[in-house]
């Protein structure tokens, strides 16, 4: 077992009551996700579901969408299982994405809060791998926890969200558990992830959201 699986399986039963007051830009960050998913889209692939937290949110602008969860941690998913225990039109894999294969003709392909646990090497050769898996037109959309471009930048994030945290009222608890899923992070600056992004064949890739250390990057395949 991954030190990442083993974190998330641990944290799963307070991840989603954590992440609303862990991520001080919460509404738009999501908003925004869901905002860059095409119109009409009919199949729509979640990585790192987690507790099925975005797929919900996708599902409620988009009815009529097929949506695959993929996700390393089976307690975490069995949670994205309980919260769309009602919708007949979502799947569930525990897998890996970063290893297996994904489902091919993807109208779009998004995740959160999840890639920046891969190594760099690892991000670049998935980007490659959600290319190829979506329809021509369908896009990428990646909600992601970022690198500032320089030392002193990140030093700067980490302050500003504890302060932000505890103002939004995280308990000591919360924070404690945030910062036990941080200890695995291999966050990538906004600059590093488009450039492997258009090197994958991604484009139009910008970022479309940030806000301190969270960011929404997204690319089209032509």
């Amino acid at each position: 077992m991954s030190d990442t699986q083993t974190i998330f399986d641990i944290t799963a039963p307070t991840y989603d009551a954590d992440r609303a007051k862990l991520i001080p830009c919460f509404d738009a960050f999501y908003r925004r996700t869901t905002d860059l998913i095409p119109g009409g889209a009919k199949r729509v692939l979640d990585l790192g579901a987690g507790t099925g937290l975005l797929s919900a949110f996708v599902r409620s602008w988009y009815p009529d969408a097929h949506i695959h969860l993929m996700d390393i941690s089976e307690p975490m998913l069995e949670r994205a299982r309980t919260r769309l225990a009602a919708d007949s039109n979502v799947s569930f894999e525990v897998a890996d994405y970063a290893t297996a294969a994904l489902p091919q003709n993807q109208d779009a392909i998004v995740s959160a809060l999840s890639i920046h646990h891969l190594d760099h090497a690892a991000k670049k050769t998935l980007f490659a791998k959600i290319f190829a898996a979506l329809r021509p037109g369908g896009v990428f959309v990646n909600a992601e926890q970022v690198a500032g471009p320089t030392p002193a930048l990140n030093e700067f994030y980490q302050k500003l969200w504890l302060q932000q945290v505890r103002e939004a009222g995280a308990t000591p608890q919360q924070i404690a558990d945030s910062l036990y899923r941080q200890q695995d992070d291999r966050c990538a600056s906004v600059e590093d992830q488009l450039d492997w992004m258009r090197a994958a064949g991604f484009t139009d890739a910008d970022c479309w959201f940030k806000d301190n250390r969270f960011a929404v990057l997204a690319g089209s395949r032509p």
